[in-house]
């Protein structure tokens, strides 16, 4: 366990609440303190929901380790059940009470509840959110469909039957991905038998065996249940993952083969824009912007495809924090030619960004704070995000609809070529120059400061007598030539030539130095 401001994932025990959260009727006993409560807020505040998790904490206190924990737990087992009368119980130990050692799967098993209790032992030392998520998961499927039938009669007449797997409460746009592969696989022919864990009840987990294959939509979270359907149940599930036009067609191929369907099938569903929109004049403007990607592996090895194949961007770098698909990412990174960035520490992530310089930051909110600070152009891929992640319109990433949304999403933070090309006509336009005062301020006095004395204001509080590094100062030539650059590089050239001037011990840049500083820097 490191100590850190920022983290990726929660610890395990935070996953397994999204897999109850998630469900209709299961409930999860955790025998925590009175600080690990804060997880309800993830749900209602970030997620927006409209109901706390069904989550019941022993909140045991410092002054309860005295005396016996191991009954406080049992009674607040059999209070559980009493008030909210679940179809199944999840119980198990959050971080800090994992060290007590109370055994909850012990003393859950002695109060012989009449609903199956799965017991969850998920260290908090050495795991993640997202693989708690998928070994509960996992153990409510094992436990719930352990002697499901597996014959299946494909009788005259009867669709092909799917299953949605990995979907989860806390999700990055998972409610909107499963409908949008509903309508999907439906369109295709094929029935959806059930969704899970996202809002499935215990009943639903038990008849999962009805199905002919299983579609995973997100292995960090379902891949262990799916490939224990697999070995136990007979049943394939899919390895595409549709985020993209290229890949959800590969998916559609995928899926006929798992259903016995024509190899051509063309499901009837209003063509996708993202490729027309990628070849558009307006878009050319895009080709070559330089990417950075960072997110969980799904979302990681899905944009770079995306950016790569389908936007003409040229990815610099690839990462991600789940280590458990770290493989697919280097596999995924060696294809671009690039290096893998392996990691759960954001300092890591933010040198990685701060050396390779990319025009677009796609990541998670943590490289949205990050590329803000740096000046770069940053669009959300991948959990964890905050609440403006969570839209109230529909919003994908999977699908055709998904790929849509994608384009506008990534696009959104970069200036278009049309409107470069505008700024660019009227560049020495009374009103439009770039030391023109804003119209709508144009009445209220405020005057205009020039960029290059913007560029060296000092804070107040620090004593210039002290000062040991003199800034730059600009021709006059120089800073004419400055203006060409497009505006949302402008800063970006105007740090790396005043860097290059102070490591040079050049006061005054020139024409010369910029060019000096471009040359140096392009290399």
């Amino acid at each position: 366990m490191q100590l850190t401001v920022w983290t990726y994932e929660g610890p395990p025990h935070v996953g397994a609440m999204r897999i109850a959260t998630g469900m209709t009727d299961v409930h999860y006993v955790l025998h925590a303190p009175q600080g690990d409560t804060y997880a309800d807020l993830l749900f209602t505040m970030i997620e927006r929901r409209n109901h706390r998790p069904p989550v019941t904490y022993t909140t045991f206190q410092a002054r309860d380790l005295g005396s016996d924990t191991a009954e406080l737990f049992k009674s607040s087992l059999q209070g559980a059940y009493e008030r909210f009368q679940p179809s199944a119980v999840l119980v198990g130990a959050s971080c800090t009470a994992e060290l007590i050692q109370d055994d909850p799967a012990g003393l859950a098993k002695a109060l012989a509840l009449p609903v199956p209790v799965v017991p969850l032992e998920l260290p908090s030392y050495q795991r993640k959110e997202n693989w708690g998520a998928a070994e509960t998961f996992y153990k409510l499927v094992r436990t719930l469909c352990a002697n499901s039938p597996t014959d299946r009669d494909r009788g005259e007449g009867r669709r092909p039957l799917c299953n949605l797997l990995g979907a989860t409460a806390l999700g990055y746009r998972h409610r909107d991905d499963v409908e949008e592969l509903k309508r999907l696989v439906t369109a295709m022919g094929i029935d959806v038998n059930v969704v899970a864990p996202l809002d499935a009840s215990v009943a639903d987990i038990a008849r999962l065996a009805a199905a002919d294959f299983n579609v995973l939509m997100y292995p960090e979270t379902g891949e262990p249940a799916a490939r224990w359907m697999e070995r136990n149940l007979g049943q394939p599930y899919t390895k595409t993952i549709p985020i993209g036009v290229g890949a959800t067609r590969d998916f559609i191929q995928e899926v006929a083969a798992l259903a016995d369907l024509p190899s051509n099938i063309l499901p009837d569903l209003e063509p996708p824009r993202l490729p027309w929109y990628s070849r558009s004049v307006d878009s050319n403007y895009l080709t070559g912007k330089r990417v950075f990607i960072f997110g969980d592996a799904t979302h990681a090895i899905a944009a770079a495809r995306v950016a790569d194949e389908e936007m003409g961007f040229q990815v610099v770098g690839v990462g991600t924090y789940s280590r458990e698909q770290a493989r697919d990412v280097r596999t995924c990174a060696e294809r671009l030619g690039v290096d893998a960035l392996i990691t759960d520490d954001y300092l890591d992530v933010e040198e990685a960004i701060s050396t390779l310089q990319p025009e677009l930051v796609l990541g998670t909110q943590m490289e949205r704070h990050i590329a803000k600070r740096l000046g770069i152009a940053c669009a959300v891929i991948s959990a964890p995000v905050h609440v403006q992640d969570y839209p109230a319109r529909y919003s994908p990433q999977m699908g055709f609809e998904g790929a849509n949304v994608l384009f506008d999403t990534w696009v959104h933070p970069l200036v278009m070529g049309l409107e470069e090309h505008l700024l660019g006509m009227f560049r020495d336009d009374f009103e439009f120059n770039d030391d023109a005062v804003p119209s709508h301020l144009a009445e209220s006095g405020a005057v205009a400061r020039p960029a290059a004395a913007a560029n060296q204001t000092r804070p107040d509080n620090v004593d210039t007598a002290c000062e040991t590094v003199m800034e730059p100062g600009w021709t006059n030539d120089a800073e004419a030539e400055l203006k060409k650059i497009p505006f949302f590089v402008r800063g970006k050239a105007r740090r790396n030539t005043e860097q290059y001037s102070r490591d040079r011990g050049i006061e005054t840049i020139t024409l010369e130095t910029l060019y000096d500083a471009k040359a140096h820097f392009g290399r």
